[in-house]
C-alpha cells in the first residue's frame, strides 16, 4: 500500500467534496484551498442568496462555513461528521459582495476534532464566527474505489 503525504490526501479530499457536494453547486461556492486541518471557500452573494430583508440569508453564511468545516475536518483522509455547530452573526452582507469562509483546526483527537470557522467580506471584516466539533470514524474518506484510488 502506498503511503500518501498529508497534503496529497487533503487535496484529494478537496477534489472529491468539490466535485460531489450538491449544495456547493447550488450556492455557487468555490473551493479555494484545502490543506491538512484547513480549508478556504468563497462565493459572491447573488439575489438568490438574499432573505426578505434583502441581505444575505443566515443559512447561506452557515452553509458556506459548513462547507469549509467539512473540507477541513475530512482533510486527514478519514470520514468526519459534525456533532455540533454554533454560529454568531456579526454583520449583514449585501448582494454583490464576495465572502470567504476559512476553517482552522483547533484540536485533533483520535475520535473528535474541533474547528473554528470565520466568514469575512472582501475588506477582511468579520461577518460570522462558527465553532464546530466532529466525530472521526475509522473509515477512509474519500471512499476508495475498486482499483484503490
Amino acid at each position: 500500500m502506498v503511503v500518501e503525504s498529508k497534503r496529497v490526501i487533503a487535496r484529494r479530499v478537496g477534489e472529491y467534496i468539490s466535485g460531489r457536494d450538491r449544495l456547493k453547486r447550488l450556492l455557487g461556492a468555490e473551493v479555494l484551498e484545502v490543506s491538512p486541518g484547513y480549508a478556504k471557500v468563497a462565493l459572491t452573494v447573488e439575489d438568490k442568496h438574499l432573505n426578505a430583508a434583502d441581505v444575505c440569508h443566515g443559512g447561506v453564511l452557515f452553509s458556506l462555513s459548513d462547507l469549509a468545516f467539512a473540507l477541513a475536518s475530512n482533510s486527514h483522509g478519514y470520514l468526519a461528521l459534525a456533532l455540533e455547530v454554533s454560529m454568531s452573526f456579526l454583520r449583514a452582507v449585501s448582494s454583490g459582495e464576495r465572502i470567504v469562509a476559512e476553517a482552522r483546526e483547533e484540536h485533533l483527537g483520535k475520535r473528535t476534532a474541533t474547528y473554528v470557522m470565520t466568514v469575512t467580506d472582501e475588506r477582511g471584516r468579520k461577518i460570522a464566527l462558527t465553532k464546530g466539533t466532529v466525530y472521526r470514524f475509522d473509515k477512509a474518506f474519500p471512499p476508495m474505489d475498486n482499483d484503490g484510488g
